[in-house]
């Protein structure tokens, strides 16, 4: 099973960038899709990105397209969540989360989860 560790949350202004990363370790990374979550405090985990095994597809969830970006890199072992123009309402705790297959989206039921970081952006 891959463990998965999440870094590079914290506060940012809104309007500001975050760059997510998502450290693999255990098996390599390139067997899994790779998709990123949220979730704040008394709402439901929300979907916000996915990248299937080689990087060729990818799908965002309404609130992250045309802000956000998912990238990965196999020989780092690391998938990336690149986040721009941020909004108080992104405030989250955001969750990597690993997929043993070609493909993964938001209704996938995903192998591994990371403990999170947290995002917090103060208008």
């Amino acid at each position: 099973q891959v463990q998965l560790v999440e870094s590079g949350g914290g506060s940012v202004q809104a309007g500001g960038s975050l760059r997510l990363s998502c450290a693999a370790s255990g098996r390599t990374l390139s067997s899994y899709a790779m998709g990123w979550f949220r979730q704040s405090p008394g709402k439901e985990r929300e979907f916000v990105a996915a990248i299937s095994r080689g990087g060729v597809s990818i799908s965002y969830g309404d609130s992250a397209k045309g802000r956000f970006t998912i990238s990965r890199d196999n020989a780092k072992n690391t998938v990336y969540l690149e986040m721009n123009s941020l909004k108080p309402e992104d405030t989250a705790v955001y969750y990597c989360a690993a997929k043993s297959a070609v493909a993964a989206g938001p209704a996938s039921v995903y192998d591994s989860w990371g403990l999170g970081t947290q995002v917090t952006v103060s208008s």
